[in-house]
């Protein structure tokens, strides 16, 4: 559905991204992350063909940036991280007036924007004036008018920022949603954990450089070397024996005692270590948890942008 290919912006000496490779299918929704300025909202305007790159190229649904951009429009939404309403305007008669826009004429213009204003859950604000809405309904609202045309691939820039919690989660959800009805989406945030909940596919920039683009899982692996295991034990007298024993395993490298469960560090080859709870039981150590640790995203993403900060 998108597809780049050494994708570049420069501004005289200065690169604003470089070398941007994205490949993501029908159903993808791609978390973009990193520092502010460095290059998400550049990437997803020249996707939407509101910005032409140095070089490089971008396809949606198979359709060139440089050839075929009107066609890209019809197939694109795009949401940037801020927009105006018009004061004068309720929330029909703003949508009303955006479906008129893309031509969507006659009694199927009011059923499709009744129909956006129930996906995002703003029906009982129709006739609410659009500059009275909280921050929340107004990301809503921006959603929804995204939506009118029933793209196939949306660009939502920031559509996180700025929201009170339960905003933020009523959001969420709405972008899982519209995953699962099959668009693709390019969801880029700062509120790193969210991004975690709701999408399959992450990539990191900074500079101007994607420097990871993976599944959320291969993240984490190429972020740490060691699987970390915890370990919390039914008796706290055996803990001695349990370390012991550890310890002795070939397939671990340290073992920290801490306050409520011991944390072990396995060899970075080891990637199959049930074998150590069954060695635990069968020497009598009773056992109460035994799992691996989770690496959070946004530890994932301060790891792989140490020392960078993001720069237009």
């Amino acid at each position: 559905m998108i597809k780049t290919t050494n994708l570049t912006k420069k501004y005289g000496d200065m690169f604003a991204i470089h070398g941007i490779e994205l490949d993501l299918a029908e159903g993808d929704l791609f978390g973009f992350i990193g520092p502010n300025g460095a290059g998400k909202t550049t990437t997803m305007r020249i996707i939407a063909t509101l910005l032409e790159p140095s070089w490089g190229e971008a396809y949606v649904c198979g359709n060139s940036i440089y050839t075929k951009p009107k066609e890209i429009r019809r197939l694109v939404g795009y949401m940037p991280d801020f927009f105006g309403v018009y004061d004068d305007m309720t929330v029909m008669e703003y949508l009303e007036f955006f479906a008129a826009a893309y031509r969507i004429n006659g009694p199927a213009r009011r059923r499709r924007c009744e129909e956006m204003l129930e996906i995002v859950d703003l029906d009982f604000k129709r006739d609410a004036y659009a500059n009275t809405l909280s921050r929340g309904q107004t990301q809503r609202l921006g959603l929804a008018r995204t939506l009118l045309h029933d793209p196939q691939v949306l660009l939502l820039d920031e559509p996180l920022s700025g929201l009170d919690p339960r905003a933020r989660i009523e959001m969420r959800n709405l972008l899982r949603r519209l995953g699962q009805m099959g668009k693709t989406i390019i969801v880029s945030s700062h509120i790193l954990p969210e991004l975690s909940d709701i999408c399959n596919k992450i990539g990191i920039i900074s500079r101007g450089v994607l420097k990871v683009n993976a599944t959320i899982s291969e993240v984490m692996r190429q972020v740490r070397e060691h699987t970390v295991l915890i370990v919390q034990l039914a008796d706290i007298q055996q803990t001695d024996q349990a370390i012991a024993l550890l310890k002795a395993s070939p397939l671990v490298t340290d073992v920290e005692r801490g306050d409520a469960a011991l944390k072990v560090l396995l060899r970075p080859e080891v990637q199959d270590y049930t074998d150590l709870p069954a060695m635990l039981l069968e020497q009598g150590v009773r056992l109460k948890q035994f799992r691996e640790e989770q690496l959070d995203l946004e530890s994932a993403f301060m790891a792989l942008t140490q020392g960078t900060s993001g720069r237009m």
